[in-house]
């Protein structure tokens, strides 16, 4: 979820719509079949539609350039989206499994011809979705592809549960696909919540590796020691770094220049976006207390 790159909104406003449009559907369609299934289902696709919404929101809103107010621009507002995403997840899910867990009890059976029919119409829905996003080269579109897949698969589940339920007696399959459904839910809001914090708690990033950064920077010539070595993500994308170098003898402007250059343009390999150098002679002071 904290994964934004610029990307085709054009597919995003349509599987957005479509997803939109199709979890009313669904949820009408829950009540009038009498299933949790494919309410848990609504859910599951309900949470999509308003991922892909608040990601093409405030994937427009993260383009805006850095101002007084935020200088490092609008791109955490990404987060903003994550968690409100979540929390609306969080509370179906709870509110699913609620009216669910009574069903493992005494299971009604549900219209499953009503059934079939919709999860048919889902698998072709989100099918669509999914089709016209395969094509997407970037990080946020592949992250929502997978998103939509997954839709893809829960529906086909509820379809082969519901055919099952056509031809035999187990009206338990219904609640027993739903809870299933609500687990998978909050395992995403979790895992979604967990990365979403690390970021927002500056945790050092995933793709990036303070121990090789440390050496690659000590293994320039003239360089002594390296220390405050910070590194922080914005969205789980763009990152960041501030370090105190220390360097040996007496180095002059001139002389830092081009190591300095040289830091600089390396840390794009190790996926640093943003650096922050301060540089110290040997004998100086550090300014900081815990240096």
């Amino acid at each position: 979820m904290s994964h934004h790159h610029h990307y085709h909104s054009g597919n995003i406003k349509f599987a957005f719509f479509l997803n939109l449009g199709f979890t009313i559907i669904e949820i009408v369609g829950g009540i009038f079949t009498n299933s949790m299934a494919i309410l848990a289902d609504a859910l599951h696709d309900f949470g999509d539609s308003v991922s892909l919404g608040t990601a093409w929101y405030f994937d427009n809103l993260s383009h805006k350039k850095r101002d007084k107010s935020y200088t490092y621009g609008y791109k955490r507002f990404s987060l903003i989206g994550a968690i409100v995403n979540a929390l609306i997840l969080l509370t179906g899910s709870v509110f699913i499994i609620s009216e669910t867990v009574p069903r493992l009890f005494n299971p009604q059976t549900p219209d499953t011809e009503g059934m079939i029919w919709l999860a048919i119409l889902g698998v072709i829905v989100n099918g669509l979705a999914v089709f016209r996003l395969k094509k997407g080269h970037t990080m946020n579109e592949k992250v929502v592809y997978l998103h939509l897949l997954e839709d893809v698969l829960g529906w086909i589940a509820v379809l082969i549960g519901a055919i099952i339920m056509h031809f035999y007696e187990l009206p338990i399959i219904d609640p027993l696909l739903s809870i299933g459904i609500s687990l998978f839910i909050l395992f995403n809001v979790f895992k979604s919540l967990k990365s979403v914090f690390g970021i927002l708690m500056q945790g050092v990033p995933q793709d990036t590796n303070t121990k090789e950064i440390k050496k690659y920077i000590l293994s320039l010539e003239g360089v002594m020691e390296v220390h405050d070595l910070h590194i922080w993500s914005m969205d789980g994308d763009y990152n960041v770094l501030t370090a105190h170098v220390v360097m040996k003898g007496k180095p002059s402007m001139d002389d830092l220049s081009p190591i300095k250059k040289e830091i600089h343009n390396n840390l794009h390999k190790f996926k640093i976006n943003h650096a922050t150098l301060e540089f110290e002679m040997e004998d100086e002071e550090c300014v900081l207390v815990d240096c």
